[in-house]
């Protein structure tokens, strides 16, 4: 599994909100259009007024690949650069464990991988 984790600031409150509004779309045809994507979200930061929070889970290396040369992919990228992205930061994590964080009775995990 591979996540994608990001933050894109934009000159002003009201670019970063019409990139939410004009990309609502394409993240809904990435969700289902694209094989292997499990999530993929670009949401305000409710603590930084002109910033977008980026969380994107893919199944596998070959789908994010994939993912590049999609349609959605190329959309995504003109609407951003649409409104004109300030500065950007961005990182993938392959992943090779992964668990709930809440136990079978509801509770925060005290272990985490120890006992895997």
């Amino acid at each position: 599994m591979i996540i994608v984790s990001a933050v894109l600031d934009f000159e002003s409150k009201s670019a970063r909100d019409k990139v939410i509004e004009i990309t609502a779309d394409i993240q809904l045809a990435t969700r289902n259009e694209e094989e292997g994507c499990i999530s993929y979200c670009f949401a305000a930061d409710p603590c930084v007024d002109n910033r977008i929070q980026v969380y994107e889970l893919w199944e596998t290396e070959a789908s994010l690949v994939a993912h590049f040369t999609h349609h959605t992919y190329h959309q995504m990228v003109e609407a951003l650069n649409s409104v004109g992205i300030r500065s950007t930061e961005n990182q993938m994590y392959l992943i090779e464990k992964n668990k709930p964080v809440y136990d079978e009775d509801g509770n925060a995990r005290k272990v985490l991988f120890a006992d895997d």
